[in-house]
């Protein structure tokens, strides 16, 4: 444990919402469904965050322990967001039109936050399995992770923008971050790999919404830390507000 807290940043501090330990904390209970077919039997996995701080992946999907902490049944996706719906040809294809034809962002530099912020932005995967029988989940194929990874890559700032109550930044985040699945802990994932995906969309996030002038830019890129079961302490945003003051300076 006192190797695990030495490598938490000073700046990135576990949710207080967390009901176990304060460094490492299971549970930030987000709605959403996942479900798992050719095991036990047929049921939904509900998205939720969780934290696996010893490393140890060989978690059961159905933990026979107490389901206090079974994370609540998902919120429906919200009204008139923006569907993104991919398909196992567009996936195979890496093709990223289906997410620029239904959001209309045909390029990074061609989104306003402002325009997305409200209606946010959900994903509607129609994928063919070759093996009814495949047990695994959608963020468990190489094929639809690539897809994500690409996504991320060219729309870096996308979190944010994700329907947020219906569970799609914890499907997204899966998609991208080292894990496993729950029926009592919902997702749980590799402690530092989420903790380096929460960090640099920091970075990428809060610049941008400052770049747009969304106003409060610290509390919406805090809030989407905080989903995924982190807080974001001020003096990070002051070192980064320092930094662009520097280069501006510098360039003129």
């Amino acid at each position: 444990m006192a190797a695990a807290k030495a490598g938490i940043l000073p700046w990135l501090i576990p949710s207080s919402s967390a009901t176990s330990s304060p460094l490492f904390s299971a549970a930030v209970k987000l709605p959403g469904v996942w479900r798992v077919r050719g095991r036990k039997a047929e049921k939904d996995v509900s998205v939720s965050v969780a934290f696996n701080p010893s490393g140890n992946f060989d978690i059961s999907a159905f933990d026979s322990h107490d389901d206090t902490d079974k994370v609540e049944p998902p919120m429906p996706p919200t009204s008139g967001r923006y569907e993104v719906v991919i398909d196992n040809d567009s996936i195979q294809r890496l093709d990223l039109s289906p997410f620029q034809t239904a959001t209309g962002i045909t390029s990074p530099s061609s989104a306003d936050p402002r325009e997305y912020l409200d209606r946010s932005i959900g994903f509607t995967i129609n994928y063919r399995r070759e093996d009814a029988g495949d047990p695994r989940e959608l963020s468990e194929y190489p094929d639809i992770r690539l897809w994500f990874v690409r996504l991320d890559a060219m729309y870096p700032w996308l979190p944010l923008l994700l329907d947020w109550r219906a569970g799609e930044l914890a499907r997204y985040a899966a998609m991208l971050v080292p894990h496993q699945m729950s029926l009592r802990m919902g997702v749980v994932f590799n402690p530092e790999a989420l903790e380096l995906f929460v960090m640099s969309k920091v970075f990428v996030v809060y610049p941008w919404l400052k770049r747009h002038a969304v106003p409060k830019p610290r509390l919406k890129t805090s809030d989407m830390a905080r989903m995924l079961g982190f807080g974001i302490g001020d003096q990070l945003f002051d070192l980064i507000d320092q930094y662009d003051l520097q280069t501006t300076t510098d360039s003129l």
